[in-house]
């Protein structure tokens, strides 16, 4: 779907752009509620920001976390402006369905031929506050490893050269991992840090509302911790990893590094099973946290479920053990079952990424990432995704070695961050809710905004 329709923009749905214009006098009229209307006021510098993709269609990455800069969006129940313009564009790849230049056109933002033109708005030096790089989606290749090479990287150099060159260095948000290397990743960490750049990344799924709430606090100690996702391996099985490491970074001490990776399919999956190498009723309670019908074995699911069940096990130098299961083809499939150190009980949740599919988990990644440019500073550590990203790489070589991979260069840890104030709590459900369809174009809020009157 490509058709750029401007559903639901009459009346109190008025643009952000046409807010800012009219000076909030709207607010007066009563069109939003109180409580809303001062989550859209800002009193701070409206700062600049350039997007670069690798391309842009209907539901691709660029599309649902754009939408969020550039209209006003859902955030725990409020109407919230995102405070940032973004002013400039770089497009890696046309694709038959590329909406780029249209939207372009709709908000009146220049396309540039490179990332330093884009960075720079057509001048010699950087001029913009802040650079979305969202490197998903498009035609790429894949390595032997069955990775897509995605330019996140070649990304992430340019921009730094372009900010070397001018000599002024902004905040860089990656979208997902941040290469398929971990090598190249921790490269880019590295650099940033040197450099004094504000780097955050990582998926929007530890952001979305559980259901039913759980809560760990700093401190807990985890025996075992099981996710339960849909989809491919790398793709999906990176938000599952990302996911499990929100939650299990809370242990005493924050994140104390990985000892061993190990990615099994297929009757692998089950003979390892057969030697309790991972829990069956742990696996099981995610899946039927999933359920309102009669408890599921783990493998009836799966077998109920084709696509090719996978687990990325993750083996903890401090003793801590979890697995990452992908079952079936559901892309809104978001189980976590764990259970305590000493204790029998289990506790799970249902990471709910909200209606239209996982479009609205954007929501919340786009308010942490608009915080991120505010203050110059990730609301969670990026060494969680530079974590995840090298145990995702060591479980595509254990995929294709059919081994054990002993992680030697995870050996590290970071600390526990409070992040709560950047996740979803449940409020928006109250407004946007499944029965209202999903819009085309550029709108995360489609018919919802009439109930904002």
């Amino acid at each position: 779907m490509t058709d750029q329709k401007n559903t639901g923009r009459t009346g109190c749905a008025t643009s952000r752009r046409r807010f800012l214009a009219t000076g909030g006098a709207l607010l007066g009229a009563g069109c939003w509620p109180a409580s809303q209307a001062g989550a859209l006021g800002t009193s701070r510098k409206r700062l600049r920001i350039a997007a670069v993709f690798t391309d842009f269609y209907y539901r691709s990455h660029a599309h649902v976390i754009l939408e969020n800069f550039l209209e006003s969006y859902l955030f725990n129940g409020k109407l919230t402006d995102p405070g940032v313009d973004i002013v400039a564009f770089y497009s890696d790849q046309f694709g038959e369905s590329n909406m780029a230049r249209q939207v372009a056109q709709q908000y009146k933002i220049p396309i540039f031929a490179t990332i330093g033109d884009a960075l720079c708005l057509g001048g010699k030096k950087i001029a913009v506050d802040g650079v979305l790089s969202i490197g998903e989606h498009g035609k790429y290749p894949r390595n032997n490893l069955g990775q897509k090479l995605y330019p996140r990287k070649r990304f992430f150099d340019e921009i730094v050269a372009t900010m070397k060159q001018s000599g002024r260095f902004v905040p860089v948000f990656n979208d997902k991992h941040l290469s398929t290397s971990y090598q190249e990743a921790k490269a880019m960490v590295d650099q940033a840090s040197q450099l004094g750049i504000p780097l955050m990344a990582g998926s929007s799924v530890p952001l979305a509302q559980r259901r039913p709430s759980i809560e760990f606090s700093p401190g807990t100690k985890f025996q075992e911790a099981v996710v339960v996702h849909g989809g491919p391996l790398e793709s999906y099985g990176f938000h599952g990893l990302e996911l499990l490491q929100s939650i299990v970074e809370m242990r005493p001490g924050g994140e104390t590094g990985i000892k061993s990776v190990e990615c099994v399919s297929g009757n692998a999956l089950w003979r390892l099973a057969e030697k309790r190498k991972w829990s069956f009723s742990l696996a099981e309670a995610a899946i039927q946290s999933e359920l309102a019908s009669a408890a599921q074995s783990f493998r009836q699911f799966s077998d109920a479920h084709p696509l090719g069940s996978h687990a990325i096990f993750v083996n903890y130098l401090d003793g801590c053990r979890a697995a990452v299961f992908g079952v079936g083809k559901s892309l809104t499939r978001w189980n976590f079952a764990c259970r305590r150190l000493g204790q029998q009980d289990t506790e799970k949740t249902i990471f709910y990424p909200g209606p239209w599919k996982n479009r609205n988990l954007f929501g919340a990644l786009a308010h942490a990432i608009q915080y991120h440019f505010r203050e110059h500073q990730s609301p969670y550590p990026v060494q969680r995704t530079l974590l995840v990203t090298g145990i995702l790489e060591a479980a595509m070589r254990s995929e294709k070695l059919a081994t054990e991979i002993a992680t030697p260069e995870l050996h590290w840890g970071y600390p526990t961050v409070d992040f709560r104030a950047m996740r979803e709590m449940g409020d928006s459900w109250k407004i946007l809710t499944e029965e209202i369809p999903q819009p085309e174009g550029v709108d995360p809020l489609g018919a919802a905004r009439k109930r904002l009157c």
